[in-house]
Formats: C-alpha cells, sequence, structure tokens
C-alpha cells in the first residue's frame, strides 16, 4: 500500500506502469478498485496514478466530515501528491466527484494537464431537494435513485461510517448549491488542455444540458453521450467506455 500525507489525512494511490501519466479518480465514496477495467486497458502504455478521493476508499478521514470548500481542498491535496510523485504533466481522468476534481485541477494548474476526461462531472452541482433529502437519509430512508449508492456505501465503509459521510455531504453540497453551484464552471476558461466530458442520456445527478453547457464554455471541449446510459457509465457500459478513454489517450 502507498499512502501521501498526514497520518490522520493519509491518501491512498497505487502508481504502476511506465509512459506518459495518467490520474484516474474514482467518485465519492468509491475506491480505485471500481475503475480496475479501465486501469488494466492502460497498464500497457501508461503510467497509470490512481487515487482514492480524501475520505473514500482508503483514503482518511473517515468517516469524514466534509466542508463546503472540499472540492478546492481535495484538487490541491492531489496536486500536492503529483508534486510529491515528481509529476510535472499528466492526463486527468475521473468519475463524478473525481472528475470534478480533475476539471478544478486542470483550472487550478492548467500547465500541468496534458488532458481530461470525465463521466458524471459537470463543473457544478445542480440538485433537487428531493435529491438533497435524498442524500441526508442515504443510510436510513434512500430514494430510487440512490438505492445502489447506499448498498455500496455501506458494504464499503460500514454503515454507521456511510451514515456520517452521507449526512455530511448533503449539507456541503447544499451549501455549495446555496452559494451557486460553482466548481469549476467559473474557471472554465482556465482549462485550456483538450477535455472529454461524457454523460449519461438519464444521468439524474449530471444530465445532458448541463455537461454540453460546461462543454462549450471549455476553450477546447467535447462532449460526447452515452446512449441510455445513466452516472454510473463505467458499470453499465464498461466496454464502451473503456474504448473511448483508451482512444481519447492514443489521440492525445
Amino acid at each position: 500500500m502507498t499512502w501521501y500525507g498526514p497520518d490522520a489525512q493519509r491518501i491512498y494511490y497505487e502508481d504502476a506502469g511506465r509512459g506518459d501519466a495518467v490520474v484516474i479518480m474514482p467518485g465519492w465514496g468509491g475506491s480505485v478498485i471500481d475503475l480496475d477495467r479501465v486501469r488494466g486497458e492502460l497498464a500497457g502504455g501508461f503510467r497509470v496514478i490512481a487515487v482514492d478521493l480524501p475520505g473514500s476508499g482508503r483514503s482518511l478521514p473517515q468517516p469524514r466530515h466534509y466542508a463546503p470548500t472540499y472540492y478546492l481542498d481535495d484538487a490541491r491535496v492531489l496536486l500536492g501528491l503529483l508534486d510529491e510523485l515528481g509529476v510535472e504533466v499528466a492526463h486527468l481522468i475521473g468519475f463524478s466527484d473525481g472528475g470534478e476534481e480533475a476539471l478544478l485541477m486542470a483550472a487550478l494548474r492548467p500547465a500541468r494537464a496534458l488532458s481530461v476526461l470525465t463521466w458524471g462531472a459537470a463543473g457544478q452541482i445542480v440538485a433537487s431537494p428531493r435529491m438533497l433529502h435524498g442524500l441526508a437519509n442515504l443510510l436510513d430512508d434512500p430514494i430510487d435513485e440512490l438505492k445502489t449508492l447506499a448498498a455500496y456505501l455501506a458494504e464499503s465503509h460500514g454503515v454507521a461510517h456511510a451514515r456520517t459521510m452521507a449526512n455530511s455531504w448533503s449539507q456541503a453540497l447544499s451549501a455549495v448549491i446555496d452559494a451557486g453551484g460553482d466548481i469549476s464552471r467559473s474557471r472554465a476558461a482556465d482549462i485550456t488542455c483538450p477535455t472529454l466530458l461524457i454523460t449519461g442520456t438519464y444521468d439524474p445527478f449530471c444530465p445532458p444540458s448541463l455537461v454540453r453547457q460546461m462543454a462549450e464554455a471549455l476553450p477546447r471541449g467535447t462532449y460526447l453521450e452515452a446512449p441510455e446510459g445513466g452516472h454510473d457509465l463505467h458499470l453499465s457500459h464498461g466496454a464502451w467506455l473503456t474504448s473511448t478513454i483508451v482512444n481519447w489517450l492514443s489521440d492525445h
């Protein structure tokens, strides 16, 4: 196991392979293991650095209490990891919150990003009161759209820790939304590398219209929709997504 940072806030990562660096980040509450299929396809031609987001997977603290500034806080931590590893430039790939971090990292350090590819990320947060209530009560009364996430978190983190995480996360997201919902949308002009934003037709968190708007705001942005897809495209459209990622990296 490989770790970065102080004991109480250690970040778990796996660093393997040779070639151009590719940083892969799973979604909130997820683990690098979730993206093993993608990592396996890239292992032969790239240096793959897979990172559990702070408070998720094996990264600490757990259970995490999320501040409204956590997106920016985490982007700086992840950039610090790349500094520690001596990675001057990298392709940034992420799902959901991992994708939001990829976009924000590219905005904060434009010269560091060779390219960005995300799925289930839009540069901003838009959520209905029903969805936020569902997140706050994720472990005890999950709404239909969140039942898969609730089961995953309970198995991965334990019910008590998952309940604390979800409640704190929903409060942080509510604060972000109350402040306008911006994560990296206001910094879109700073993301100057080639960027591919992917979303599913029926993604309840990042609908096509929202993701397309972000892609169009980027200097070199491209939008791609996964037909009939939802949020977890690495599960529902695994082969298609992996092929898309491999082709994207080969072209950039």
